[in-house]
């Protein structure tokens, strides 16, 4: 299914809800306040998945200040998050450029993303992570701006922080390593197939918990008592800081090319190849899980040249469901022919 139309007339708008009941969030902003209409108070996305002809529905409502609500064959869930799992896509959009140029940050998101798509408890589990987080962070800061008074500071409670964080961490950090594990061979083999042959892709991870940075053993008791060693080796320096300096939320994603990072040394059509690449394996990692994702791929071909383009083309077009926009028709590949809608002024017509 192809969208065609002008920009800032809706092509995205509706490929971006469709990711968002996939994922509770959006591949162009951070928040959700931008995704209602100006003049609106909440944004409405119902969707109707249909699998092995069996339906499903699932209604979200989105109010920018309240918390969500959400529904599944319109009987209220008690979270949002609950409905994860229901629809699986993979969406690629200019933005991704930024998983190989991007912070650190951007990936540690793709890795949870991903891992959430294929399990979705991990989505609880990094919640829950991201609130030890926040509250011993603050409990850090009180301290330290009370030391640095002239007062001792109550550390008392930060054993008991530090229990919590370890708990979560080593789960969302072993979920991390088994699902790097996992996705490598594919990312190499999707940039060999982008890239035509120029250029080995290789990932690994990189942790917080040792000093050269290896991948420690994804054993969760291990990783537990690790992350507790580490959080007491650098306490009298994330007081004196007042934040967390060990933990998954200081982990990294390493792309390299060859021997070299892809940060800085890979040139720009080098860079959309492996953003691709990352995509194209988190696709084939889902479907060897046993469920087809909806394929998204929004507005990229305008960036891409002919050759990139074409790999794409071939790469794609066996998926079982693609959406496709585009500005410019005559972007698409021919071998992406597919059922046509115009898009303007925010309406969508069938054209063929």
């Amino acid at each position: 299914n192809v969208f065609v139309g002008p920009n800032g007339h809706g092509k995205t708008n509706l490929v971006e809800a469709v990711g968002y009941v996939a994922t509770l969030g959006s591949h162009r902003v951070a928040t959700d306040a931008p995704l209602v209409r100006s003049g609106a108070d909440r944004a409405v996305v119902r969707v109707v998945i249909v699998r092995d002809e069996r339906e499903l529905s699932v209604d979200l409502e989105i109010t920018p200040g309240k918390t969500n609500r959400a529904r599944l064959n319109r009987s209220l869930v008690a979270r949002p998050r609950d409905v994860l799992g229901a629809l699986r896509t993979v969406l690629f959009a200019p933005e991704d450029l930024a998983l190989v140029r991007g912070d650190p940050t951007v990936r540690r998101h793709f890795l949870d993303e991903l891992l959430i798509a294929r399990s979705p408890r991990f989505a609880a589990i990094r919640a829950d992570y991201e609130r030890v987080l926040k509250q011993r962070n603050a409990l850090l800061k009180t301290v330290g701006m009370a030391r640095r008074a002239g007062s001792s500071g109550d550390l008392r409670t930060l054993d008991v922080w530090d229990g919590h964080l370890a708990s979560h961490g080593a789960q969302l950090l072993r979920g991390r390593l088994e699902l790097v594990t996992a996705l490598a061979p594919y990312v190499s083999k999707a940039y060999e197939a982008v890239s035509d042959g120029k250029g080995a892709a290789q990932i690994t991870y990189r942790s917080s918990l040792s000093e050269d940075g290896n991948a420690p053993e994804a054993d969760l008791a291990v990783l537990e008592a690790q992350l507790l060693n580490a959080l007491a080796q650098v306490r009298a320096a994330e007081v004196d800081r007042g934040v967390t300096l060990v933990g998954p939320h200081r982990d990294e994603l390493v792309l390299q090319l060859g021997d070299l990072a892809a940060k800085g040394y890979a040139s720009h059509g080098e860079s959309w190849s492996y953003a691709l690449a990352l995509r194209l394996a988190s696709y084939d990692l889902l479907r060897g899980d046993g469920a087809e994702p909806v394929l998204i791929l929004d507005d990229v071909f305008a960036e891409l040249d002919t050759g990139r383009r074409e790999r794409l083309a071939a790469l794609v077009s066996g998926a079982d469901q693609l959406l496709i926009t585009a500005a410019v028709a005559e972007d698409l590949p021919v071998a992406l022919d597919g059922t046509r809608f115009d898009v303007a002024a925010g309406q969508v017509r069938r054209v063929c």
